[in-house]
């Protein structure tokens, strides 16, 4: 059984919960209040941080980590392109993504050109990276970026980034 250590407000958590969703995986929930960590959370993870996912006997922070190890673990739907190099750009995006929160403006803005000439943040089909964005670019809105306003409405209405 899968185990998800969760914070419902926590964008990284959301991630998590959409991947799970998509794959069609039941889980169970341990929510972690962040303005009071329990001491055990920092045994699972020494950052006191969530998303953790626990499977037998496997313990895994780290959101990035968590995505890519569902979808090789559970490979039913693919969250990863069937191209390599559109693979290595969804790889890229998501090591990058910390990278640019810094400069919203900016990083928003790049978004909104490449979401300009493709559906999706790594080509034509949905994936991991696109799942990456979602919960931040949704926090911080996207007035004034009309190719990411089209892409936050595509994911919207996929059933397992509804219901995370």
């Amino acid at each position: 059984m899968l185990t998800l250590y969760d914070a419902h407000r926590c964008p990284y958590c959301v991630r998590v919960r959409i991947v799970l969703a998509e794959k069609g995986l039941a889980w169970e929930q341990v929510e972690i209040d962040l303005d009071d960590r329990p001491a055990w959370l920092y045994e699972k993870n020494p950052l006191g941080r969530v998303p953790v996912l626990e499977e037998d006997g496997l313990v895994l922070p780290e959101s990035a980590v968590i995505m890519a190890y569902l979808d090789e673990r559970y490979p039913e739907p693919p969250l990863l392109p069937a191209d390599a190099a559109e693979r290595a750009l969804s790889r890229l995006l998501i090591e990058r993504f910390d990278d640019g929160r810094g400069q919203l403006e900016t990083w928003l803005a790049n978004l909104d050109r490449v979401l300009e000439r493709q559906p999706y943040l790594t080509g034509r089909d949905y994936g991991l990276a696109d799942v990456a964005y979602f919960p931040h670019v949704v926090r911080t809105g996207a007035d004034g970026f009309p190719a990411l306003a089209d892409w936050v409405e595509r994911l919207r209405s996929r059933p397992a980034v509804a219901a995370a």
